[in-house]
């Protein structure tokens, strides 16, 4: 019987996600008994493995899942819910349904940006958002909406009043829409009692370093986020995003550095990126785009970044292109 949808290599995602949840476990319980510099430690590690998580091995579930079984890749939302503090498919739905089809857009004419994630959302005269403010006050927005997702145990976490964005996004079409809007709710309460699992093998864990190291990722992705569009041009399909070409890089994240060609073809297996900007090769050379020499989340240190919005804040770029569907 076939097991994986794609490749046998997504076993390696499946192992660093239980992995992942393992070492979790393993520095709640042992938190009583270790030292300062043990913690601290501790704490820089799972700070490290819930930004990757978010950023690799969930980000590429949620655009191509793993397995065959619809009930296998149901667990693995569970135990990543857990690993990342929120729902994976919720994350599907406001990354591939929203950010996926409008691309990191600048505002409208109503004001305000249709990719709910972009860096222009609050950014002014078309230029992108202050990097502290997208990525602090990202982290704080995200913090609070995961509180909100522990509240709703009140209705033992379904999707309802608060949760319009999500309602709109799921599948239109039954049972697909049910299956999405329970899996919803199955994460949440995954998460919700992991965090009574938590607080029942060391509250103090969960408080000084389980919810601090939490929020520092949340940070740490929206930098990446940050990286991976600033200065590229959002009215081009083929400029939109930036991609980094590090073969140790790639090799660490399961190509995450082709995130131009990520966009261009958000439905392919991340071991088809390599092919997908041969693929693309005539298009993406075929104008001016943005690649850097440094990862996205350590994007600052590419000092001599070209700002190809600039052209576009200033009113010479064609009006944006129609979005996308995945």
């Amino acid at each position: 019987m076939k097991i994986w949808k794609n490749t046998p290599k997504d076993s390696i995602l499946v192992a660093l996600s239980l992995g992942q949840f393992g070492v979790t476990l393993g520095l709640a319980l042992t938190w009583n008994t270790t030292g300062l510099p043990a913690r601290v430690a501790g704490g820089a590690l799972l700070t490290a493995m819930m930004t990757y998580n978010i950023i690799v091995i969930s980000h590429l579930f949620t655009h191509v899942p793993w397995f065959v079984s619809n009930r296998l890749n149901a667990v693995i939302s569970l135990v990543n819910s857990v690993n990342i503090g929120q729902s994976v498919q919720a994350y599907q739905l406001t990354h591939v349904r929203n950010h996926h089809r409008f691309n990191n857009d600048r505002p409208g004419p109503d004001g305000t940006t249709r990719d709910t994630s972009s860096t222009y959302r609050k950014g002014k005269n078309g230029q992108h958002q202050p990097l502290a403010a997208y990525a602090l006050g990202g982290a704080v927005d995200s913090f609070a909406g995961r509180a909100k997702d522990v509240a709703a145990v009140t209705r033992l976490w379904s999707v309802g009043r608060g949760d319009e964005q999500l309602l709109s996004l799921a599948s239109r079409r039954e049972p697909r829409r049910t299956r999405e809007l329970r899996q919803i709710r199955a994460d949440r309460a995954a998460h919700c009692l992991s965090l009574v699992v938590f607080a029942t093998l060391s509250w103090q864990w969960t408080l000084l370093c389980y919810l601090p190291a939490y929020f520092a990722a949340l940070t740490l992705v929206n930098v990446q986020n940050y990286y991976r569009h600033y200065g590229a041009n959002p009215e081009d399909r083929a400029a939109d995003s930036v991609s980094h070409y590090s073969r140790l890089y790639n090799l660490l994240t399961f190509n995450d550095g082709y995130h131009q060609e990520h966009h261009l073809s958000p439905g392919s297996h991340w071991s088809q990126m390599p092919a997908v900007s041969s693929r693309h090769r005539d298009r993406l050379d075929g104008q001016p785009r943005v690649v850097s020499p440094v990862p996205a989340i350590v994007g600052f240190l590419h000092r001599g970044r070209p700002l190809l919005h600039e052209a576009g804040a200033a009113g010479t770029f064609p009006a944006r292109d129609t979005p996308t569907t995945t």
